[in-house]
């Protein structure tokens, strides 16, 4: 995958591991399973409004709380193709790319692209282009070695692979 495109949810500051997916389904591993509770603390309309392809944008600290590597595997098995933010918890930035989920550190993104702008996203650039508005960001482009395990969908099936 070298790009993403999709129509964006908007979140703000400080969403934390329990609203992405709250503890108490954490009795289950299954990604399909956990996709149907994704954010559904924060956001009840999510699950049923998400299509393969969409994008989440939040502003600072997305994905604090606890470890759980649970939080970035709901995400992307509901199908979100890619998590724009200001800034995200830093367990949660290394779970997301250890499972193959797409994030970008963009503020001034994260600040202007609003909920239902389409965007696209080119990962090898980095480039961030909001084309409900005609604007683009630079955002941080991931180091090549990043971008084979996203596109292997995860570190194991990386290593795997080798």
């Amino acid at each position: 995958m070298k790009n993403a495109k999709g129509i964006v949810f908007k979140y703000g500051d400080n969403v934390d591991t329990d609203v992405i997916i709250p503890a108490r389904y954490l009795n289950s591993s299954d990604p399909a399973e956990l996709a149907t509770h994704c954010m559904e603390d924060i956001d009840k309309e999510f699950i049923h409004k998400v299509n393969k392809g969409d994008i989440i944008v939040a502003t600072k600290n997305f994905g604090c709380g606890s470890s759980r590597e649970h939080a970035p595997i709901a995400i992307k098995a509901a199908g979100v193709s890619c998590v724009i933010a200001e800034t995200f918890a830093r367990i949660f930035y290394r779970n997301a790319i250890n499972i193959g989920l797409p994030i970008i550190e963009c503020p001034q993104a994260a600040k202007a692209i609003a909920a239902g702008d389409e965007v696209e996203v080119d990962f090898d650039s980095g480039r961030i282009y909001d084309r409900t508005k005609g604007t683009e960001y630079q955002g941080q482009a991931f180091p090549p070695f990043m971008q084979k395990i996203i596109d292997a969908e995860g570190l194991v099936n990386y290593i795997n692979a080798k």
